[in-house]
Protein backbone atom coordinates (compact mmCIF):
# COMPACT_ATOMS: atom_id res chain seq x y z
CA UNK A 1 0.00 0.00 0.00
CA UNK A 2 1.19 3.62 -0.78
CA UNK A 3 2.28 5.25 2.75
CA UNK A 4 -0.12 8.85 3.50
CA UNK A 5 2.52 9.57 5.74
CA UNK A 6 6.32 8.61 6.48
CA UNK A 7 8.34 10.41 9.40
CA UNK A 8 11.91 9.53 10.13
CA UNK A 9 13.76 10.42 12.76
CA UNK A 10 11.77 13.10 13.55
CA UNK A 11 11.60 15.57 16.27
CA UNK A 12 9.09 17.91 16.93
CA UNK A 13 9.04 20.75 19.60
CA UNK A 14 9.63 24.25 20.43
CA UNK A 15 12.33 26.74 19.93
CA UNK A 16 12.48 29.51 22.98
CA UNK A 17 15.20 31.88 21.64
CA UNK A 18 18.09 30.01 21.62
CA UNK A 19 16.61 27.19 23.48
CA UNK A 20 14.35 24.44 22.54
CA UNK A 21 11.53 22.33 24.20
CA UNK A 22 11.54 18.75 22.44
CA UNK A 23 7.88 17.14 23.05
CA UNK A 24 8.15 14.39 20.80
CA UNK A 25 11.72 12.74 19.77
CA UNK A 26 12.94 10.14 17.18
CA UNK A 27 9.75 9.37 15.40
CA UNK A 28 9.71 6.73 13.05
CA UNK A 29 6.17 6.13 11.19
CA UNK A 30 4.28 4.68 8.38
CA UNK A 31 0.95 4.81 7.77
CA UNK A 32 -0.48 3.85 5.04
CA UNK A 33 -3.17 5.54 2.62
CA UNK A 34 -6.52 4.52 3.72
CA UNK A 35 -5.84 3.27 7.40
CA UNK A 36 -7.46 4.65 11.13
CA UNK A 37 -4.50 5.50 12.82
CA UNK A 38 -5.80 5.61 16.62
CA UNK A 39 -3.04 7.57 19.03
CA UNK A 40 -3.18 7.40 22.60
CA UNK A 41 -0.83 9.15 25.88
CA UNK A 42 -0.53 10.79 28.30
CA UNK A 43 -0.59 14.86 28.24
CA UNK A 44 2.50 16.20 27.14
CA UNK A 45 3.46 13.67 25.03
CA UNK A 46 2.72 14.89 21.67
CA UNK A 47 -0.09 14.07 20.29
CA UNK A 48 -1.68 17.15 19.60
CA UNK A 49 1.81 18.27 18.46
CA UNK A 50 2.43 15.97 16.02
CA UNK A 51 -1.30 16.56 14.11
CA UNK A 52 -0.16 20.29 13.96
CA UNK A 53 3.22 19.30 12.42
CA UNK A 54 1.09 16.62 9.56
CA UNK A 55 -1.30 19.88 9.22
CA UNK A 56 1.60 22.50 8.41
CA UNK A 57 0.65 24.36 11.28
CA UNK A 58 4.10 23.33 12.87
CA UNK A 59 7.96 22.73 11.58
CA UNK A 60 9.69 19.62 12.60
CA UNK A 61 12.82 20.73 14.57
CA UNK A 62 14.65 17.49 13.11
CA UNK A 63 14.01 14.67 10.70
CA UNK A 64 11.96 14.47 8.00
CA UNK A 65 8.56 13.82 7.10
CA UNK A 66 6.12 13.15 3.98
CA UNK A 67 2.49 13.55 3.80
CA UNK A 68 0.41 12.21 1.24
CA UNK A 69 3.72 11.61 -1.15
CA UNK A 70 4.63 15.34 -0.87
CA UNK A 71 6.00 17.96 2.13
CA UNK A 72 3.41 19.12 4.48
CA UNK A 73 3.14 22.77 2.75
CA UNK A 74 2.28 21.25 -0.25
CA UNK A 75 -0.81 19.09 0.56
CA UNK A 76 -2.00 21.63 3.00
CA UNK A 77 -1.76 23.91 -0.73
CA UNK A 78 -3.77 21.30 -2.45
CA UNK A 79 -6.11 21.29 0.43
CA UNK A 80 -6.06 17.61 1.20
CA UNK A 81 -5.71 17.59 4.54
CA UNK A 82 -8.68 18.27 6.80
CA UNK A 83 -8.58 18.52 10.54
CA UNK A 84 -11.47 18.09 13.27
CA UNK A 85 -10.32 19.56 17.15
CA UNK A 86 -12.18 19.21 20.04
CA UNK A 87 -14.17 22.17 20.39
CA UNK A 88 -15.76 22.58 16.65
CA UNK A 89 -14.69 25.82 16.49
CA UNK A 90 -17.50 27.24 14.30
CA UNK A 91 -18.04 30.61 13.34
CA UNK A 92 -21.16 31.71 15.78
CA UNK A 93 -22.14 34.43 13.31
CA UNK A 94 -22.39 32.22 9.99
CA UNK A 95 -25.07 29.77 9.57
CA UNK A 96 -24.25 26.16 9.93
CA UNK A 97 -24.57 25.74 5.99
CA UNK A 98 -21.73 28.49 5.92
CA UNK A 99 -19.89 27.58 8.24
CA UNK A 100 -19.71 24.02 5.81
CA UNK A 101 -18.33 25.95 2.89
CA UNK A 102 -15.39 28.08 4.60
CA UNK A 103 -12.68 26.30 3.19
CA UNK A 104 -14.23 27.04 -0.46
CA UNK A 105 -13.75 30.77 0.50
CA UNK A 106 -10.42 30.75 2.93
CA UNK A 107 -7.83 31.14 0.73
CA UNK A 108 -8.98 30.40 -2.56
CA UNK A 109 -6.47 32.36 -4.75
CA UNK A 110 -4.04 29.94 -3.24
CA UNK A 111 -5.90 26.53 -4.14
CA UNK A 112 -3.77 24.18 -6.08
CA UNK A 113 -6.49 21.59 -7.24
CA UNK A 114 -9.90 22.46 -8.02
CA UNK A 115 -12.42 21.89 -5.03
CA UNK A 116 -16.23 20.73 -5.32
CA UNK A 117 -18.82 22.27 -2.95
CA UNK A 118 -20.51 19.00 -1.06
CA UNK A 119 -22.29 20.68 1.55
CA UNK A 120 -25.16 20.19 0.94
CA UNK A 121 -24.47 16.23 0.31
CA UNK A 122 -22.46 16.42 3.53
CA UNK A 123 -25.06 18.32 5.58
CA UNK A 124 -27.54 15.73 4.51
CA UNK A 125 -24.78 12.60 5.44
CA UNK A 126 -24.44 14.22 8.74
CA UNK A 127 -27.67 14.88 9.61
CA UNK A 128 -27.91 18.30 9.19
CA UNK A 129 -29.94 18.96 6.22
CA UNK A 130 -32.95 20.19 8.29
CA UNK A 131 -30.19 22.31 10.41
CA UNK A 132 -28.63 24.25 7.95
CA UNK A 133 -29.84 27.34 8.13
CA UNK A 134 -29.34 27.50 12.14
CA UNK A 135 -26.45 29.50 13.79
CA UNK A 136 -23.98 27.26 16.44
CA UNK A 137 -25.52 28.52 19.39
CA UNK A 138 -29.10 26.38 18.41
CA UNK A 139 -27.08 23.22 17.45
CA UNK A 140 -26.29 20.54 20.25
CA UNK A 141 -22.64 19.33 21.18
CA UNK A 142 -22.95 16.30 19.04
CA UNK A 143 -24.72 18.73 16.40
CA UNK A 144 -21.74 21.02 16.33
CA UNK A 145 -19.17 18.49 16.19
CA UNK A 146 -21.15 16.74 13.51
CA UNK A 147 -20.81 20.34 11.37
CA UNK A 148 -17.26 20.80 11.86
CA UNK A 149 -16.33 17.22 10.43
CA UNK A 150 -19.04 18.26 7.47
CA UNK A 151 -16.64 21.29 6.91
CA UNK A 152 -13.40 19.33 7.10
CA UNK A 153 -14.77 16.79 4.80
CA UNK A 154 -16.05 19.80 1.92
CA UNK A 155 -13.37 19.33 -0.49
CA UNK A 156 -12.85 15.76 -0.34
CA UNK A 157 -9.70 16.24 1.40
CA UNK A 158 -7.49 12.76 1.56
CA UNK A 159 -6.22 13.05 5.03
CA UNK A 160 -8.87 13.67 8.04
CA UNK A 161 -6.72 14.82 11.49
CA UNK A 162 -8.97 14.82 14.94
CA UNK A 163 -7.70 15.42 18.08
CA UNK A 164 -9.80 14.65 19.94
CA UNK A 165 -13.30 15.53 18.89
CA UNK A 166 -16.06 13.56 20.85
CA UNK A 167 -13.90 14.49 24.35
CA UNK A 168 -16.81 16.80 25.29
CA UNK A 169 -19.35 14.78 24.77
CA UNK A 170 -21.96 12.63 26.56
CA UNK A 171 -20.85 8.90 26.25
CA UNK A 172 -24.18 7.85 24.17
CA UNK A 173 -23.46 10.84 21.79
CA UNK A 174 -20.01 9.26 22.04
CA UNK A 175 -20.88 6.43 20.84
CA UNK A 176 -23.04 7.18 17.78
CA UNK A 177 -20.82 9.73 16.37
CA UNK A 178 -17.71 7.09 16.42
CA UNK A 179 -20.55 4.84 14.44
CA UNK A 180 -20.78 8.04 11.89
CA UNK A 181 -16.94 8.22 11.58
CA UNK A 182 -16.51 4.67 10.40
CA UNK A 183 -19.16 4.88 8.21
CA UNK A 184 -17.48 8.08 6.70
CA UNK A 185 -13.97 6.72 6.38
CA UNK A 186 -15.47 3.22 4.88
CA UNK A 187 -17.08 5.36 2.27
CA UNK A 188 -14.65 8.25 1.64
CA UNK A 189 -11.36 5.83 1.59
CA UNK A 190 -9.69 8.61 3.67
CA UNK A 191 -6.91 8.08 5.86
CA UNK A 192 -7.51 9.11 9.15
CA UNK A 193 -5.32 9.60 12.23
CA UNK A 194 -7.60 9.96 15.10
CA UNK A 195 -6.06 11.29 18.62
CA UNK A 196 -8.39 10.61 22.12
CA UNK A 197 -7.82 9.45 25.87
CA UNK A 198 -10.42 7.39 25.24
CA UNK A 199 -9.06 3.75 24.88
CA UNK A 200 -12.37 2.42 24.36
CA UNK A 201 -12.74 4.64 21.34
CA UNK A 202 -9.24 4.14 20.18
CA UNK A 203 -9.51 0.36 20.18
CA UNK A 204 -12.81 0.61 18.68
CA UNK A 205 -12.31 3.12 16.11
CA UNK A 206 -8.52 2.31 14.54
CA UNK A 207 -7.17 -0.13 12.53
CA UNK A 208 -4.13 0.32 14.22
CA UNK A 209 -3.14 1.62 17.80
CA UNK A 210 -0.06 4.30 19.02
CA UNK A 211 0.56 4.15 22.07
CA UNK A 212 3.03 7.20 23.36
CA UNK A 213 4.83 7.79 26.30
CA UNK A 214 5.90 11.34 27.48
CA UNK A 215 9.31 13.43 28.85
CA UNK A 216 10.25 12.85 26.26
CA UNK A 217 7.45 11.62 23.80
CA UNK A 218 7.74 8.28 21.93
CA UNK A 219 6.02 5.55 20.21
CA UNK A 220 6.11 2.60 23.49
CA UNK A 221 3.58 0.28 21.56
CA UNK A 222 2.26 -0.09 17.97
CA UNK A 223 -0.61 -2.30 18.08
CA UNK A 224 -2.36 -3.80 14.45
CA UNK A 225 -5.70 -4.41 15.28
CA UNK A 226 -6.82 -5.63 11.78
CA UNK A 227 -6.45 -9.33 13.08
CA UNK A 228 -8.83 -8.56 16.37
CA UNK A 229 -11.79 -7.04 14.24
CA UNK A 230 -11.79 -9.94 11.09
CA UNK A 231 -15.15 -11.16 13.06
CA UNK A 232 -16.53 -7.71 13.53
CA UNK A 233 -16.49 -4.85 15.75
CA UNK A 234 -18.06 -5.32 18.62
CA UNK A 235 -17.37 -3.12 22.00
CA UNK A 236 -18.46 -5.83 24.15
CA UNK A 237 -16.16 -8.49 22.45
CA UNK A 238 -14.19 -10.09 24.92
CA UNK A 239 -11.03 -9.84 22.83
CA UNK A 240 -11.81 -6.10 22.64
CA UNK A 241 -11.84 -6.22 26.84
CA UNK A 242 -8.67 -7.79 26.57
CA UNK A 243 -6.71 -5.09 24.20
CA UNK A 244 -8.21 -2.74 25.90
CA UNK A 245 -6.59 -3.79 29.50
CA UNK A 246 -3.45 -4.46 27.72
CA UNK A 247 -3.32 -0.96 26.30
CA UNK A 248 -4.28 0.73 29.69
CA UNK A 249 -1.34 -1.40 31.05
CA UNK A 250 0.99 -0.04 28.46
CA UNK A 251 -0.52 3.79 29.33
CA UNK A 252 0.11 3.26 32.85
CA UNK A 253 3.40 2.74 32.52
CA UNK A 254 4.56 4.97 30.47
CA UNK A 255 3.61 8.24 32.25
Amino acid sequence: MPAAIEAAGLDIGYRLGTASITVLAGLDLRVEAGGFLSILGPSGCGKSTFLRVVADLLDPMKGRISVLGSTPSESRSRRDVGFVFQDSTLLPWRTVRDNVRLPLEVGRHRLTRAIEDRSGALLELMGLGALADRYPAQLSGGQRQRAAIARALNGAPRLLLMDEPFGALDEITRDRLNDELLNIWRATGATILFVTHSIMEAVYLGERVLVLAANPGRVVVDRDLRPLKAAGNRREDPAFVAMMADLRRSLETSE
